[in-house]
């Protein structure tokens, strides 16, 4: 259920998959709140640092379980734009963050609800309250461009 500060929190997420954009990365951005306050905020840095892991969920999470002292990040709620991949959905589990808000689906890598339904899998020891489709227009819209212009100069 899309609750009250669900499109207040996305559009800090937009604002980081913007600055992805200008870093030439694909524009993906995160947040995570816990108890009302922003605790972490990233972008796709994979191209910047050279990381194949460097996913604005797996930069967030890490920046939020130093803030918090913990791994375990109860009580919070991680935004982002593009629904989660394999990779990212399992750091959210191992991470037990028990409520997720993305934008828009993956469907050639999606693993909450297109191709994978991991953070509701009955075969994992955690559960995730998941919430999709908040500014799905505004975070399409990026994703969209930015391949569009990509492809434009001969790209992938």
């Amino acid at each position: 259920m899309i609750e009250a500060t669900d499109e207040a929190m996305m559009d800090i997420a937009l604002r980081e998959a913007a600055k992805a954009r200008e870093a030439d990365e694909v524009p993906i951005g995160c947040c995570i709140v816990r108890q009302g306050r922003v605790i972490a905020r990233a972008h796709n840095q994979r191209e910047t640092l050279h990381d194949p892991t460097a996913h604005a969920e797996m930069i967030a999470i890490t920046q939020a379980a130093d803030d918090v002292g913990d791994w375990r990040l109860t009580d919070s709620t991680l935004y982002v734009t593009l629904e989660p991949c394999p990779m990212c959905a399992g750091a959210i589990l191992l991470a037990r963050i028990p409520r997720v808000v993305f934008g828009v689906r993956d469907p050639k890598a999606g693993a909450v609800v297109s191709l994978y339904q991991l953070l509701n899998d009955e075969r994992l020891n955690h559960r995730v309250e998941v919430v999709e489709g908040v500014r799905p227009h505004e975070c399409r819209a990026m994703l969209q461009e930015f391949f569009q212009h990509r492809r434009s100069l001969g790209e992938k």
